[in-house]
């Protein structure tokens, strides 16, 4: 009985590495149609807003804030940013330490609740992901599949309902607010923004300028 169980683990486990695999190849090249949090929510609530835009027709300032904001050593990691683990330990801080690439295997494949299992498998796919995609197209697919309010998926839905012009327009400004909520949306306003977000948006643009000024964006901008 026993290694009949075993058996069935091995193979469970083999078809879930194989379907994962061909995901990864097709999204290598095509949009996301959705993922399993938009479905939740779309459940949850009826429905959400989302729409995909390639990262090339985006405004600049965008992956910028974004990556100051989340991930400013995305182009000097391979999925894991270790300097940033060694901090967050010797601090003992409760803050997360995941990279871009982390939070787009969450995305993808995962759920958003902490669990030992979710780290385990986090950290078995973000490599994948990594090896697979260039820097580009995993910045590109997190911009998309991002929630940036209630209900509203990817920056460029986030850009016309939030700021009425397409993600192509925002300002500097504008991004850097945008990336303040992240990865909190739900609880952070960009409509709204308290004083903490004011200053924290400040400080992404600056970071923004920082990381292009010093060459932290080689591996996403033209």
């Amino acid at each position: 009985m026993h290694q009949k169980f075993k058996k069935i683990l091995m193979a469970v486990l083999i078809l879930f590495l194989l379907l994962v695999f061909t995901i990864v190849f097709l999204f290598r090249f095509i949009p996301i149609p959705t993922t399993p949090y938009m479905i939740s929510e779309t459940s949850n609530h009826g429905s959400i807003s989302y729409s995909w835009i390639n990262l090339k027709d985006m405004s600049e300032s965008i992956p910028l804030s974004v990556v100051a904001a989340e991930d400013a050593n995305f182009c000097n990691h391979w999925g894991f940013d270790l300097v940033a683990i060694r901090s967050v330990i010797e601090q003992g801080s409760k803050r997360g330490a995941s990279t871009i690439s982390q939070q787009v295997v969450k995305n993808l494949f995962l759920w958003p609740q902490r669990s030992w299992i979710r780290k385990t498998l986090e950290a078995i796919l973000t490599p994948i992901i990594e090896v697979s995609w260039s820097k580009k197209r995993i910045l590109e697919v997190y911009l998309n599949v991002a929630e940036f309010d209630r209900g509203i998926f990817g920056i460029e839905q986030a850009s016309k309902q939030l700021f009425g012009v397409s993600s192509s327009k925002l300002s500097l400004q504008q991004a850097a607010l945008l990336a303040a909520v992240l990865p909190n949306p739900k609880q952070r306003s960009v409509l709204n923004p308290s004083k903490f977000i004011q200053k924290r948006a400040l400080s992404i643009a600056d970071g923004a300028a920082t990381i292009l000024k010093d060459d932290r964006s080689d591996c996403f901008t033209d």
